[in-house]
């Protein structure tokens, strides 16, 4: 079986950072972007990253990856880039859906997410978790919801479609399924607490 297409979601604005983009902050002095376009890239995963029209730093950041980049209109909310990204999926059998700010997320992990997900039915939806169970991120959307993704509206995720889903759990290491870093306070506890720098 085909592995999924990875999306990036990576056209958000990044209103609590003050002024900042969380997306170009540096892990070991590259922007968390490109890290984790290079991460998609080393578990041999195809990937888009779904960027607002007026980004050409976040764009910039991602020039010579193997990500190919789609513009959406980010002012309507995450819907646009769910659209995007199944429209972008038609080939593929799912749709692996990562947000852009969530740094502990390895190449190894979504590597195991995609061959979890084809190693169980093609219609299931699969997902991250804690090591204790809770859901997390990426979710593998399969090919049959692409049509309820491509009916999203505003600022509207794909929560909603697998409330009555029976989703499967691929627990991940630590708390990396549920860590995202939305503000210059995150991103600050999150340097100390792991020691990588800037």
């Amino acid at each position: 079986m085909t592995a999924p297409l990875v999306a990036l979601l990576a056209a958000g604005a990044s209103s609590r950072m003050g002024g900042r983009d969380k997306l170009l902050e540096t892990v070991g002095g590259v922007p968390l972007l490109r890290v984790l376009a290079d991460r998609i890239a080393a578990a041999g995963l195809a990937g888009i990253a779904t960027l607002p029209p007026d980004a050409p730093p976040r764009r910039a950041a991602l020039r010579g990856s193997a990500i190919r980049c789609i513009g959406v209109d980010a002012s309507e909310g995450m819907a646009a880039s769910l659209r995007a990204a199944v429209a972008a999926a038609q080939a593929f059998p799912a749709l692996m859906v990562l947000p852009a700010d969530m740094p502990e997320i390895a190449a190894d992990d979504l590597r195991a997410l995609a061959d979890a997900w084809m190693a169980g039915p093609p219609d299931a939806a699969m997902r991250a978790a804690t090591c204790d169970g809770r859901p997390g991120q990426p979710v593998v959307l399969p090919r049959r919801l692409y049509p309820a993704i491509a009916a999203l509206r505003g600022d509207t995720g794909a929560r909603g479609l697998l409330r009555n889903e029976r989703v499967g759990l691929l627990p991940l290491a630590d708390a990396r399924a549920v860590l995202d870093l939305d503000t210059p306070e995150d991103w600050a506890a999150w340097r100390r607490r792991s020691g990588i720098a800037s």
